[in-house]
């Protein structure tokens, strides 16, 4: 993809004062998946722990362990969501005009040093971390950089998209975090039936917010030939399935919580019911899809970020009933 040299200039951006180099530099990491990897992270660790039995952890796995992986998350985090934004800038102009890159409050050389420094940074403390933790990070950035850099540039395709999407949030983080963590605390390598419905459950979450993504980024993704299915098939019918996959993930906990291990059965069953009921409440707000309601209020872009809401209760709901199990 080629971006005009008038547009933006390679030099990096000296004159912009601290302060609105670091919201920059937030903005550009995408809070609201910055929030997804630190609960994602730091539910997991719980998890294990309240999977232990009682006594004084072992040496050296407390909060460093944690804090390594924490770190070493996030910055591929970074990399990552950072990476997808170098190759859409013009796309971004179009769908996402606030972003750094897009509105030039980064300049692409400052773009570029970013991501290349999280992505070391990344490696190097998953190394440090061991070596569940190296391959949970590498897995993740290959993913990430299959998604957005040519040759491959997954993201052109509804099917590999998605699965780079939902095989990072789903399978690779919680299975690979799961058994770091288990490693670093001389738990068993085995992983129990909640973290499999845990597992399972965020893969399908991870599909729904694949399609939601896309939803409001129709015109842009329609300009540079990106062929997601909201450009094929049009928004409404793509809400409508995405809506369908989170119904039945929240179904579906609701129908095998009873038969889960080591988690508080009746907090599971009543928090993914209500879970469920406020999901609905929202998406019938949805001015696009229903017009003619005076309480249809949110915007396609405002319920993507509720549905990322969810997302982050669910590492709030899944540790805590393992910790009152």
């Amino acid at each position: 993809m080629t971006v005009s040299p008038q547009d933006y200039s390679p030099r990096l951006r000296f004159h912009q004062t601290p302060g609105r180099w670091i919201y920059a530099l937030w903005k550009f990491w995408r809070p609201h998946t910055v929030i997804g990897t630190s609960l994602s992270v730091l539910g997991l660790a719980t998890v294990v722990l309240a999977g232990l039995d009682a006594g004084p952890l072992p040496s050296g796995t407390g909060l460093v362990g944690v804090g390594i992986a924490l770190i070493a998350c996030l910055l591929g985090n970074l990399y990552i969501v950072g990476l997808n934004q170098l190759e859409d800038i013009a796309i971004d102009r179009i769908n996402k005009p606030h972003l750094p890159l897009a509105s030039g409050a980064f300049s692409i050389a400052d773009g570029r040093w970013i991501v290349a420094l999280a992505g070391l940074g990344s490696l190097g403390g998953a190394w440090w971390g061991g070596p569940w933790l190296l391959a949970t990070v590498g897995l993740s950035l290959a993913l990430g950089t299959a998604y957005s850099l040519p040759p491959l540039r997954l993201k052109r395709f509804p099917f590999w998209a998605s699965f780079c999407i939902l095989a990072v949030r789903g399978a690779v983080v919680n299975l690979g975090l799961f058994l770091h963590f288990s490693h670093r605390l001389g738990h068993p390598l085995t992983i129990p039936d909640r973290v499999w419905a845990l597992t399972g459950f965020i893969l399908l979450f991870s599909i729904a917010i694949a399609l939601f993504k896309d939803i409001p980024d129709i015109e842009g993704d329609h300009r540079y030939g990106i062929s997601t299915l909201s450009v094929r098939l049009g928004q409404r019918p793509v809400f409508n399935l995405a809506r369908g996959i989170l119904t039945a993930c929240y179904l579906g906990m609701v129908l095998v919580a009873p038969w889960l291990t080591g988690v508080n059965r009746p907090l599971i069953i009543m928090t993914h019911l209500l879970a469920l009921a406020t999901l609905w409440i929202a998406s019938c707000r949805v001015a696009p899809l229903y017009p003619h309601r005076p309480t249809a209020t949110l915007s396609y872009p405002n319920f993507y970020q509720f549905i990322w809401k969810l997302f982050f209760l669910q590492y709030l709901i899944f540790p805590l009933a393992c910790w009152l199990a």
